[in-house]
């Protein structure tokens, strides 16, 4: 088995002024390391506490079991809603039901399948246009997982006009936006401005006008009947079954925005990561690779049914390094955590990443070792101790689109090119949006003898 690299964490004490910068920088390595074993740990600031839970029994409380007692937290959404407006990432209450009631149709079962040939045709065109020699693959994962999101949503590939702008200017966004601003630390009152960076906003609103051309374009032809049968036809035309509700166009960006970033983001992330991962483990790729012979030129949804190794190795990638490493929720009401008394306010912070690699609950938790999730012991942590897409009523509506997407272009990659890590060059994981490596990660890609 292979240990794959983590961050360096930092001393278990440290002033509040250099954890919030460490903290600004990456979340991962503002961490001290006992936190792979603790089943909780406070933090104090002169302003709020939070509270790290790795306790299956306390994530099951959050997650699942009350979840209304425990609403997202505005501090991580404040930095975020220059782009995402009220988007069903940050909204509580009434307002999120009302959005998942009408969003999670288009992501069922039966209409997963029908996004499958727009799914292939994009990893189609990531195989034709990976280059050979030494590539910087998270690069190009974010264009394979960008063309995936518009194939899907609106029936577009990359190459379209408007699809490569939005892509571009969102590499800008995030060059530009930090996990978290001062609002994450600062009681703000809600009138003060939240001092977000000027080429943050400026690259948010061009996303959210890109996105308004592409809405109002698919809002008339809907209009006109020509519109496709794709995801963004199906959203846009989804009724609330409570109030007969539809998206309206602002409504309907704020969700394109959010379906782009956790669609585009999170699958780049992780495709990169499980290549990185399998080009540690030669034998693990060539066992990915048979698999991949099994689709043939022209497969269907049911091929995936024959990627079953691959697809643990997927999963396995998605606990190492699970693209959204923490959640942050608040508990609305009193309560009582491993016998410590949590005062309404609180930040209930839910790490995958430490959850995902905790010592207690995973046999050898740092080792890559896909093969786990064949064992009674890998099925109970799966069960217990995994969630790179949230659990519960909150899990993302898009966990088996996500899936879907990255055992296929993961199977279709690996069946063309043999991917080789270079032994200068050791990536090392970082959290902003999501999950990503430091100075990227780099392998050296060569054509598959066939």
């Amino acid at each position: 088995m292979t240990t794959p690299p983590k961050p360096a964490s930092r001393p278990d004490r440290v002033s509040l002024w250099r954890y919030m910068m460490l903290f600004r920088r990456d979340i991962l390595s503002a961490q001290p390391a006992r936190l792979y074993r603790a089943w909780m740990a406070e933090f104090r600031t002169p302003f709020f506490r939070s509270y790290l839970c790795n306790d299956p029994a306390l994530i099951r409380r959050v997650l699942k079991e009350r979840p209304r007692d425990f609403p997202k937290s505005d501090r991580i959404g404040e930095g975020l809603r220059p782009l995402l407006g009220n988007s069903v990432f940050v909204t509580n209450g009434a307002v999120w039901e009302r959005q998942r009631r009408i969003i999670d149709p288009a992501f069922e079962g039966g209409r997963l399948r029908d996004t499958f040939p727009a799914i292939f045709a994009a990893g189609q065109s990531a195989v034709a246009r990976l280059p050979e020699g030494e590539v910087e693959i998270e690069a190009e994962m974010s264009h394979a997982a960008a063309d995936v999101i518009f194939r899907t949503l609106f029936s577009i590939p990359i190459e379209h006009r408007l699809a490569r702008q939005v892509f571009e200017a969102f590499r800008d966004y995030q060059r530009s936006q930090p996990i978290l601003n001062l609002a994450a630390f600062l009681p703000l009152p809600r009138w003060m401005p939240r001092l977000h960076r000027r080429q943050t906003k400026a690259s948010a609103r061009q996303i959210r006008a890109l996105i308004t051309a592409l809405t109002e374009s698919r809002a008339a032809e809907i209009h006109a009947g020509t519109a496709p049968d794709d995801l963004a036809t199906k959203i846009m035309t989804a009724t609330d079954p409570v109030t007969g509700d539809r998206f309206g166009t602002e409504e309907m960006v704020d969700q394109v925005a959010i379906f782009f970033l956790a669609g585009h983001e999170t699958s780049a992330s992780a495709l990169a990561w499980a290549l990185y991962l399998l080009a540690l483990r030669p034998d693990y790729q060539d066992r990915v690779a048979a698999e991949a012979k099994a689709l043939g030129d022209t497969p269907d949804f049911a091929a995936l049914s024959k990627l079953k190794f691959t697809r643990d190795v997927f999963r396995e990638a998605l606990r190492l390094y699970p693209p959204v490493p923490m959640m942050v929720r608040e508990n609305a009401c009193p309560e009582e955590m491993r016998e410590r008394p949590v005062k309404p306010g609180a930040q209930i912070v839910l790490s995958a990443w430490h959850l995902h690699r905790h010592e207690r609950l995973w046999p050898q938790p740092d080792a890559f070792d896909p093969d786990r999730w064949q064992t009674e012991a890998g099925r109970v942590c799966g069960r217990d101790a995994y969630m790179p897409f949230s659990q519960g009523a909150r899990v993302c509506p898009g966990a088996g689109f996500a899936m879907v997407e990255g055992v296929l272009l993961l199977a279709m990659l690996v069946g063309r090119f043999r991917f080789d890590a270079l032994p200068d060059h050791v990536p090392i994981p970082v959290a902003h949006l999501t999950l990503r490596a430091r100075d990227g990660i780099r392998l050296r890609v060569s054509r598959r003898d066939l």
